[in-house]
């Protein structure tokens, strides 16, 4: 989504083809290192969703603007892709690993049986 993003919007600033733009490569490198050490793991649900907002407000709202542009035209280039992350979002939302909630304070009200 992201080179997607970029080959439209900075054509004159990238290097190469394939190459990003240095504040869109910048942009990338900081999702993969955010989704490198989600606490969710594989289970991790939609940004949009998550209970856990581990992006700075100002790398969130290039995301978004990066993701309402290049969401819908994925359907064109990448229809597989799409649908998988249309799915994903459908998924439900893993509470916190126990760990996080007592690091943040939460309590976990008892279950019942």
């Amino acid at each position: 989504m992201v080179g997607m993003y970029c080959r439209h919007h900075h054509p004159d600033q990238q290097l190469g083809s394939e190459q990003l733009c240095a504040q869109c490569a910048e942009l990338l490198v900081y999702a993969r290192r955010r989704l490198e050490r989600c606490v969710f793991g594989d289970a991790k649900p939609a940004c949009a969703k998550c209970v856990v907002h581990c992006y700075s407000a100002s790398m969130r709202e290039q995301v978004r603007v990066v993701m309402r542009w290049a969401g819908p035209r994925m359907l064109a280039s990448h229809p597989i892709l799409a649908v998988r992350h249309l799915l994903a979002e459908r998924r439900p939302v893993p509470r916190l690993p126990e760990k996080r909630r007592r690091k943040a304070g939460g309590s976990t009200p008892p279950e019942s049986s």
